[in-house]
């Protein structure tokens, strides 16, 4: 039997700019709002906190109003989810990227080529995941982030002073938390800055 080969057609769409929406201002809010949420504690902040641990001092607040200006313009036409990708992030600033850090943004660039010739073939690769078992397909996940994970628990435990707030911070992420229809990554946030707050409060009441 011959392969299969699905190749996604390209059409030409045209969006739709509903006028009632000015009359059911509670949609806009109840949809709005949660994924503003979502966005900002599942990839936003944890793609900064990634920044920052690999070195990158970047001014935050261009940083996310860019994204934002770019994700206003695009919504109409699909691409509502431009942000500061966490996972992404810290895949690519890794040590085995390039041993400059000021080099590592070829993988970035990798990743978006990648990612186009993931829309293209997306029908053949849609095919190709549904047919692998769940299982293989969480294993592989898993390996391809190990590094990441590795690198990232090496560097949040090495001060000893934040050692314990980063802990608590990863055991709530890692937990699968979800609270108020909000993510375990923003609940491992506050976890982790109430932790650190308080015990630097009981170190400076000590002293």
């Amino acid at each position: 039997m011959a392969p299969l080969c699905v190749v996604s057609a390209v059409s030409r769409g045209h969006p739709d700019f509903p006028l009632g929406l000015a009359d059911e201002p509670r949609e806009c809010f109840c949809i709005g709002i949660p994924f503003f949420v979502v966005t900002m504690a599942s990839q936003n902040a944890p793609g900064i906190a990634t920044l920052k641990a690999h070195g990158y001092h970047l001014p935050v607040s261009p940083l996310i109003s860019w994204t934002a200006l770019v994700a206003l313009i695009l919504a109409p036409f699909g691409g509502f989810t431009v942000c500061i990708a966490a996972i992404t992030a810290a895949i690519c600033m890794g040590e085995e990227v390039h041993p400059d850090p000021k080099k590592r943004y070829m993988a970035a660039v990798a990743a978006g080529g990648f990612y186009l010739l993931a829309g293209l073939f997306g029908g053949s690769m849609g095919m190709l995941f549904t047919a692998l078992p769940t299982p293989l397909i969480h294993t592989i996940a898993g390996l391809a982030l190990l590094g990441t994970i590795s690198g990232s628990l090496h560097r949040a435990l090495n001060e000893e002073r934040q050692r314990d707030a980063a802990i608590v911070t990863f055991l709530i992420t890692a937990s699968g938390l979800s609270l108020l229809g909000v993510g375990s990554a923003f609940w491992g946030l506050v976890g982790g800055a109430i932790t650190h707050f308080i015990l630097r409060y009981s170190r400076q009441k000590a002293a």
